[in-house]
Order: structure tokens, then sequence, then C-alpha cells
């Protein structure tokens, strides 16, 4: 048990292989894709002694169990969860070494939804136009994690010291999202954009890594009718039929037909993939 990978042995809810995305293809009809907390990629990664763009693996909900083949060294963010190898508790925001042979595994999120895991070295799966992310709306890179499925790592190189780094930021008790309206908010009445603006919507068991559905006030269209399909971006905020807004997440789609109110700061995304369904969501319009 000498090679270079990690086998499989809980896969989890959803597990999947994230990086930091496939940027610059919409063009193609290909999203982004990514990590929905980049933030916290780039932490793990930089804790293992990784290049910040490394692969890593993404849990959603309950976790995964993981057995390395060889002697790794590891970190587990994201979402507070417990962490244990070969049944003994082991530290969670820090990094960890993994003996080869022994069983990792990541415990349910306490708080939260995903959390993260990163290795020295990287996932290191075929990369698909640059990326090694699943893209679960259009099937491109690695499928969601099966038991029994055996992923590649890198060579880990590394050499580790201290890492300055902030402290981790909570799950949020409510979602702050800033905006800058538009596109196409002139499709919505003033006392929609008001309700868009200052009531409370909470986020929807229905959310996943395409968009991030919420439930609340239904948004009035001042305009009849569709537009024709229009380029869409990270952090869109559509509106379908019913009124209720979505907001688009790393794997949203690169076009879409509904009117798209606002677009949220980028900088905001990171705790909407932390959100758990009935988390409080507010938009605060910016210039």
């Amino acid at each position: 048990m000498t090679d270079r990978a990690v086998a499989v042995v809980r896969a989890g809810a959803l597990t999947t292989v994230q990086d930091l995305g496939r940027s610059g293809y919409a063009h193609l009809g290909v999203p982004r894709s990514g990590a929905l907390d980049p933030g916290a990629v780039r932490l793990l990664n930089r804790l293992v002694g990784s290049a910040e763009e490394a692969a890593v693996l993404e849990t959603t909900v309950d976790g995964c169990a993981l057995r390395p083949r060889c002697a790794v060294t590891v970190a587990v963010g994201g979402a507070p969860c417990p962490v244990r190898v070969d049944g003994r508790p082991a530290a969670w925001g820090t990094a960890v070494r993994v003996p080869a042979g022994s069983l990792l595994e990541v415990g349910a999120a306490v708080r939260g939804l995903r959390s993260y895991v990163a290795f020295g070295g990287g996932i290191a799966v075929e990369p698909v136009l640059g990326s090694r992310s699943t893209d679960l709306l259009s099937g491109l890179g690695p499928a969601p994690l099966a038991e029994g499925a055996v992923l590649p790592l890198g060579a880990d190189t590394a050499v580790r010291g201290s890492v300055d780094a902030p402290p981790w930021p909570g799950p949020p008790d409510e979602l702050v999202l800033r905006v800058r309206l538009g596109p196409r908010d002139d499709w919505f009445t003033a006392a929609a954009l008001r309700a868009f603006a200052t009531r409370a919507y909470r986020v929807s068991p229905a959310s996943n890594r395409i968009g991030l559905r919420l439930e609340g006030p239904a948004l009035e269209r001042a305009l009849p009718g569709e537009l024709a399909s229009e380029g869409m971006v990270l952090g869109a905020v559509q509106v379908p039929p019913d009124g209720r807004p979505v907001v688009f997440l790393a794997d949203h789609p690169t076009t879409g037909g509904y009117p798209v109110v606002a677009v949220v700061r980028e900088a905001d995304l990171g705790a909407a993939a932390q959100a758990v369904p009935g988390t409080p969501v507010r938009f605060i319009p910016v210039r």
C-alpha cells in the first residue's frame, strides 16, 4: 500500500472533486463550476502545503470516509465536523498526518453544509478544460464519489511550516448578500424592488450547487412576456415565473430566459455554500 492514491470507503450523500473552477468557457456553454466555498479551499491547501488551486473533496451534509494508500498530510475544513483517524479523534481545521492504510472519517456537518478535504499534493484526477472540478450541470469532470473508487494523489513535495491565516468564518445564522441591481430590474414593479431590498427570504431545501433557491415574497413583474435567452453569470439573481429569486452558484447554466433582477458580489457567495435550509437571507443593494 505505497501508491499515491486514496480509496473511497463511504462516499456520503454527495462528495465531489473540486478546485477553483474552469473559467473562460461560458461561450461554449460550460459554467465555471469549482468549489462553492473557494476561501476554504485556498486555506486548506495552504495548510497541507499544496498550491491554492489544487483539487480537494467537497462533501455535502454527512461527510465521507477514505483510506489513503500512502502516508499523506490531510486537512479538513469548511463546515465544522468531527474528524477521526482509525477511530480516534483528529483535529479539524489544521494539518493532520494520516498513515498509509488508516481510515480517515469525515463526519456529518455540525453547522453549515459543505466540508472540504485537502491532501498534500492534491487530488490528481485528469483535468478537463483546465480543471479537475465535477460539474453537475454539464457532466464534465469526474463523477461524484462512489464506494470503492480510487483517486490518485499528486506528488507531495511541499515543505510545511506555520500558516498565517485568519480564523475560520462560521456558517451564517443570516445570509447577507450585497447586490448590484440589474440588468433586468426594470422588468419588476417598484413594490417588488422594495420587497427585494427590505423583506427577508429563506433558503429552500431545493437548493443545490446550481442555485440557491429562496422562499419568501414573490417579485411582481412590470413587463409581460419572456426574454430571449441571454448570458448568465455567477451570482446572478434570476426570477422564474413563480417570482421567487434563485441565486446562481458555481454550476449555474451559462444562458437563461428569465429576467435577472440583480447580481450578488462574488465575495459574498462563499457563505452561501454553508447556508442550510431555513437560513434567513437579506439582499442589500449597493453601488
